[in-house]
C-alpha cells in the first residue's frame, strides 16, 4: 500500500465585518476556535466594529456534526470546524498558511491604491496555535497577535518564528477560570516566551474559556 497526496481546488469560505468604503484603517484576521464556525464566531467581534476596523473571520477547512450520538446526521444536529487533526497534520498546516496568506490577500487587494492597513490577528483557543504557525510561515506584515485562551504550538519554528513575533506587539489573554488553562500551565507557556526572546503582555479576565465583550474592547483600544 502506497501513501500519495494530490493538490486540489476547494471552496473555502470567509466572513467580514466593517467597512468596504471609506476604506478600513485596521484590518483584523480573527480565528475561530475548535468546534466553532466563522458565522458564530465573527458576531462576538460586533463592538470592534467602529468605521475603522474589517474584521475577518476565515472558516477552518474541515468541518464536522457535533453531539450526534445517533450518527443520523439530521437538520438538528450543529455543525462545528477545526483547523487541523494529527492525521497528516503537516499537511493540514501547510494548507491552511496558504489558505490565509489567500484570505489576506483578497481582503487586501480589494482596497486597491489604499495604503496598507494596520494588520492584527487574534487566535481564540485551536485558533491561537493556528495564527502563531501561519505568521511564523509568511511574510506579511503584522503589526499585532493577540492569543486568547491558547498559546505558541509545540511545534512553533523556531528558526523564522521568533523574529516574526518580536516585530510586533504580543499580547496573551487568558480567563482565571479557564478550566483548559491552570497557573501552572500559563507561567511554563510565559517561561517559554521569554527563553525565546519575544516581548509579551498577559491580561486576564475572570470568566473561562471564552471571549469576553468589555476585555476585547479593551485589548482593541489599546492595540488598534
Amino acid at each position: 500500500m502506497k501513501e500519495r497526496r494530490i493538490r486540489v481546488a476547494r471552496t473555502a469560505r470567509y466572513y467580514s465585518l466593517g467597512p468596504s468604503d471609506p476604506p478600513p484603517k485596521k484590518v483584523w484576521i480573527v480565528c475561530h476556535g475548535y468546534r466553532q464556525l466563522a458565522r458564530r464566531f465573527l458576531p462576538r467581534f460586533a463592538g470592534l466594529n467602529d468605521g475603522t476596523r474589517l474584521i475577518v473571520a476565515p472558516e477552518a477547512l474541515s468541518r464536522f456534526y457535533l453531539h450526534d450520538n445517533e450518527l443520523r446526521h439530521g437538520k438538528e444536529v450543529p455543525i462545528g470546524a477545526t483547523w487541523m487533526t494529527r492525521e497528516d497534520r503537516e499537511s493540514e498546516i501547510e494548507d491552511y498558511v496558504g489558505y490565509l496568506d489567500a484570505v489576506l490577500d483578497e481582503v487586501t487587494g480589494d482596497l486597491g491604491d489604499e495604503p496598507s492597513p494596520g494588520v492584527t490577528v487574534l487566535g481564540f483557543s485551536q485558533g491561537a496555535q493556528t495564527v502563531c504557525r501561519w505568521v511564523a510561515a509568511g511574510e506579511m506584515t503584522i503589526e499585532r497577535v493577540i492569543l486568547w485562551g491558547g498559546y505558541l504550538p509545540e511545534d512553533f519554528d523556531l528558526d523564522r518564528g521568533p523574529d516574526r513575533m518580536r516585530s510586533a506587539t504580543f499580547i496573551l489573554v487568558r480567563g482565571l477560570a479557564d478550566p483548559y488553562i491552570s497557573e501552572e500551565v500559563h507561567a511554563l507557556q510565559e517561561a517559554r516566551l521569554e527563553e525565546l526572546g519575544i516581548p509579551f503582555e498577559t491580561v486576564t479576565h475572570t470568566g473561562g474559556h471564552e471571549l469576553e465583550a468589555s476585555l476585547l474592547a479593551e485589548v482593541a483600544g489599546r492595540t488598534g
